[in-house]
């Protein structure tokens, strides 16, 4: 089987697994039937991260259903780096996993607090404060690869750069329900990348 349709197929498998997987923790998420409104983001922060989100899907799908389309946005790599990219996404589907299911029913798609949220410090949280937004980014620079389009590159990003503006409204939004415990967790825990102490264990231990 010629490499295009190899990696047609690896992209097809990483879009569908972790597709699958955030549309299940978010059904289980969603059976209180809490409503959970988007507007304490702002209308046009929302507008713009809608926009860079289907900027994405839509370089992404249009690789995935019209390869040809792409030409034009084709990034030369070698086939071996694509091939990490293939390993690095599957890699990203299972952290994926482990950090929507460390969240649990605490998980929201905006910077709402469920109105019976728990403060999460364990699991990926033990790790870092959003280890979502990490492994998110992960994925996107793993499917960035693996297409080998720098479109895909471009629109992951601008959905990246606006997750990491949104940041400090989420905290906030914690920080108010959780008070002292979530600032002690900030200052213990990084935000993106680990605290290491010098015996090489997290600082939060």
């Amino acid at each position: 089987m010629p490499d295009g349709r190899i990696f047609q197929w690896a992209l097809a498998a990483i879009v569908g697994l972790t597709s699958g997987i955030a549309g299940w923790h978010r059904w289980r998420a969603r059976r209180n039937d809490e409503p959970i409104s988007p507007a304490q983001e702002g209308a046009l922060f929302r507008g713009a991260l809608r926009v860079a989100a289907l900027g994405l899907w839509g370089a992404t799908l249009g690789q995935l259903v019209v390869p040809g389309w792409c030409d034009w946005c084709r990034w030369p790599l070698p086939t071996g780096v694509r091939w990490l990219g293939v390993l690095a996404g599957l890699m990203g589907a299972c952290g994926m996993h482990w950090s929507l299911a460390s969240l649990g029913k605490n998980l929201t798609d905006t910077v709402v607090v469920r109105r019976e949220a728990e403060l999460v410090t364990t699991g990926a949280y033990r790790w870092v404060r959003h280890p979502y937004y990490l492994v998110a980014g992960w994925l996107m620079a793993s499917v960035t690869l693996l297409t080998a389009n720098w479109l895909i590159g471009l629109t992951s990003l601008a959905v990246l750069a606006l997750l990491v503006v949104r940041t400090p409204r989420e905290e906030a939004e914690l920080q108010s329900r959780f008070g002292d415990a979530y600032r002690r967790y900030c200052e213990q825990t990084g935000r993106f990348v680990p605290r290491w102490r010098s015996h090489g264990q997290p600082s939060r231990e």
